[in-house]
């Protein structure tokens, strides 16, 4: 379980989140379509998540949207701790509708996000459809994952969007997973991620 809160001039956020959930979700963040797909995102990854972001949306949704992702990757990294016994990596490939997206995860303690996604440029909502990707570089780097996304078909951008957060979701909760095999070890060959 995590606990962050973060104050900038441009934000004020808070994040609880517990990643051995039922899914129970409570998200305000200003923005319809992003509370839409935080909230499949923690249905889909069985993570409790209660947020509330308070930003500067009279300018645009970046600030709120890409705090967020810090707010919610440094919850991730908090809560996953020295990460003994977990899987370390997970990958989903979600459809939706005519859109195919691929997430693949590697709880490294190298946060990085590879893109290779072309979601159309557009708002979807007051949701402004590039902001996905600051989401997620934001979210990938704080939680100190790498991070794949590969989108296989789709045209819709809300359909591309939602299959995108849907896969991260899965990804992520095959990756956190307690593997009783690895009897709590960290698992890497060098013995620390």
């Amino acid at each position: 379980m995590a606990r962050i809160e973060r104050k900038t001039l441009e934000t004020d956020i808070a994040c609880t989140l517990n990643l051995d959930g039922t899914g129970q979700v409570r998200v305000d963040s200003g923005i319809g379509f992003f509370d839409h797909m935080l909230t499949a995102f923690a249905r889909h990854g069985m993570f409790d998540l209660d947020l509330t972001v308070k930003g500067d949306l009279y300018v645009d949704g970046h600030h709120s949207v890409e705090d967020a992702g810090i707010v919610l990757g440094q919850a991730f990294a908090q809560a996953i701790g020295d990460k003994r016994g977990i899987r370390r990596f997970g990958d989903c490939f979600m459809p939706m509708d005519e859109a195919l997206v691929l997430a693949a995860i590697d709880i490294s303690g190298r946060g990085a996000l590879y893109w290779q996604m072309q979601v159309p440029l557009q708002m979807v909502g007051q949701f402004d459809s590039a902001l996905a990707k600051e989401f997620f570089i934001a979210f990938a780097t704080n939680a100190g994952i790498t991070l794949h996304a590969v989108q296989m078909a789709g045209e819709n951008a809300h359909h591309i969007l939602e299959a995108l957060f849907k896969s991260v979701a899965r990804a992520l909760r095959e990756a956190v997973e307690v593997d009783s095999r690895t009897a709590g070890i960290v698992p890497s060959t060098k013995g620390a991620l």
